[in-house]
């Protein structure tokens, strides 16, 4: 079930609702929404980051392989912007840019959400960008769909028997086994959004 709104801009960066209404809709393949690029997740087959994905994903056996791979550059090549996360609170209307990520070397957790998923879906792997509440921190993280596996939920990396650290912004930031524990465990995670 799904809300359409129709909105009117007032002022920059502020709109009103002209028109709502309530529809079902149901989609020929579920996963088109989570393999196309979007405003939260914005990429072309000429963005940077595909180009860097298709790279790492050369290498990989298998689907797996690639998230793991995209997961590892993502966590080892972007750092956390403290400033950042500062203005995006006073900012509503921010979008991520994934190629400017990758630029700049650092970004907040949408930002780690939205390199990935743009990644992961442009070599075909159906990707969420969620939003929602990590404890009671609100916060963005990816989930992905494994053909043998289904929708990989509340983790993202698979050491051979289990999954864990699912969130890339608090994999990248930390070894504090606390955190990863917490991390871990999907239960802290409450999904408001999925893009």
């Amino acid at each position: 079930r799904y809300t359409f709104r129709v909105m009117k801009q007032v002022r920059e960066g502020k709109y009103t609702c002209y028109y709502t209404t309530e529809g079902d809709e149901v989609l020929d393949d579920e996963f088109q929404p989570f393999l196309r690029p979007s405003d939260y997740v914005n990429y072309s087959k000429d963005s940077d980051c595909v180009k860097k994905a298709a790279q790492l994903a050369e290498k990989e056996e298998d689907a797996l392989g690639v998230v793991t791979a995209v997961f590892q550059y993502v966590c080892d090549s972007i750092g956390y912007d403290k400033e950042k996360a500062a203005m995006v609170q006073t900012n509503k209307s921010y979008l991520p840019d994934p190629d400017e990520i990758m630029e700049l070397g650092e970004g907040i957790c949408f930002d780690y959400a939205a390199l990935m998923s743009s990644m992961l879906r442009s070599q075909g792997i159906p990707t969420k960008l969620e939003v929602g509440y990590a404890g009671e921190a609100y916060h963005a993280w990816i989930s992905v769909y494994l053909e043998d596996v289904g929708w990989v939920d509340n983790m993202i990396e698979f050491d051979g028997k289990s999954w864990s650290l699912m969130d890339p912004t608090f994999a990248a930031g930390s070894n504090n086994k606390a955190l990863k524990e917490f991390i871990g465990d999907g239960s802290n995670y409450v999904v408001k959004y999925s893009y």
